[in-house]
């Protein structure tokens, strides 16, 4: 790749070193000294740029870059291939990891007959346990992410005019995200998960079941992607949610605010002031060495005590958990769910969303991101909690 100009690597050695650390970490508990990347995400997270081939990570040494597309990139280490048999790894690795949880199984078959002499065992989730403790650079692309995200919903209540619907005014709100630098790339992990850049959801549609893991539901503007606005006029009485896209740097930050056009009835006010009380407590809370599933618990019990239960996480149909990890995808680990293992570590970032759907209204609550420190949950969207009034 002599002829090659761009360079390949964009995270400087000492970045890059960091995360390799971690991902050596997690090739030890997988049981293997080798490990092949073939995800975007993963190569990423590893180079600082996304192309198309394949990472090699020995459990000491260099990595071995193959590179599909671009041709342009350069790179000592850097082979260029036009499919995986061309790969060679010069320490014929006795047991290789791959990304079996997202590569294909015809691209597992094939990836495991170009190395006959390794036993094959998944990395996939010892990539995502080490990817969930964020270094400082991604700590500080989040932030810058989150600081972008805040300018734009504090724009939000200058869209509003009598008579827009949800889906208006969900493209009012990507179009002003777009012009703040939002990359608009939603990148979600696994199948259970689709979604464009926002979720605006106005009066009774919140109520709507939806085949995805969200907190929230909504029918949708077609059967193809049945989730979010369906074209509701927003009405007065009626709550508005908006949980728009996050990404500005390559690594995102998630944020739910709630709006209306004239003031709730008490029941909705007081669960979204619910919703408040949970996060003010889960940033006392969520230090390292503390479990998740005891967030979520937490919340739970604050929810009950409030006599809000029947309405929090959904009325209809409930999601099973009140907060997730985010990164490069939205769906990181940890999760706070009542049944995870997980124990917080610091780096850790995590968006808490404790949400309430009340009939006749609509969803009311927040959602934050927030990165676990010494000191509790730091808060990195900081926009206006309460709701805010259309004016």
């Amino acid at each position: 790749m002599t002829t090659n100009t761009t360079p390949l690597l964009l995270l400087s050695a000492s970045e890059q070193e960091l995360r390799m650390s971690k991902l050596r970490k997690a090739m030890e508990r997988a049981g293997a000294d080798g490990l092949l990347i073939h995800s975007y995400v993963n190569i990423y997270y590893i180079t600082g740029r996304v192309f198309t081939g394949y990472v090699y990570i020995p459990l000491s040494g260099s990595p071995l870059y193959f590179v599909k597309r671009p041709v342009s990139l350069a790179h000592a280490d850097a082979t260029a291939i036009r499919k995986p048999e061309q790969i060679e790894l010069p320490d014929r690795p006795s047991t290789l990891a791959l990304e079996l949880d997202t590569i294909s199984y015809s691209d597992a078959q094939r990836l495991s007959a170009v190395f006959p002499y390794a036993k094959i065992v998944n990395g996939s989730p010892y990539l995502a346990e080490a990817r969930a403790v964020k270094t400082p650079l991604e700590v500080e692309l989040i932030a810058a992410s989150g600081v972008k995200q805040e300018r734009v919903y504090r724009r939000i209540p200058n869209l509003y005019h009598e008579g827009i619907t949800d889906i208006e005014l969900q493209i009012e709100i990507e179009r002003l995200s777009r012009l703040e630098g939002c990359l608009g790339v939603f990148r979600t992990a696994g199948d259970t998960m689709e979604l464009f850049m926002a979720n605006v959801l106005a009066g009774e549609n919140a109520d709507t079941p939806t085949p995805y893991d969200f907190a929230m539901g909504g029918g949708g503007l077609d059967t193809s992607i049945p989730v979010g606005a369906d074209g509701t006029v927003i009405r007065a009485g009626e709550a508005v949610m908006v949980d728009a896209n996050g990404n500005y740097t390559g690594y995102m930050t998630d944020m739910t605010r709630t709006f209306a056009p004239r003031p709730l009835k008490p029941l909705a006010q007081r669960a979204h002031d619910c919703s408040i009380a949970i996060c003010r407590k889960a940033e006392e809370m969520g230090k390292p060495g503390v479990e998740a599933s005891t967030i979520y618990h937490m919340a739970e019990e604050m929810a009950r005590e409030a006599d809000l239960y029947n309405y929090f996480m959904g009325h209809r149909q409930k999601a099973g958990f009140v907060g997730h990890g985010l990164g490069i995808e939205i769906n990181e680990l940890p999760v706070i769910a009542p049944r995870s293992k997980y124990i917080l570590q610091e780096g850790n970032v995590i968006a808490l969303e404790p949400k309430f759907v009340i009939p006749e209204v609509g969803a009311v609550g927040i959602e934050n991101t927030y990165v676990v420190t010494a000191d509790g949950l730091k808060c990195l969207t900081n926009a206006p909690e309460q709701i805010v009034i259309f004016e």
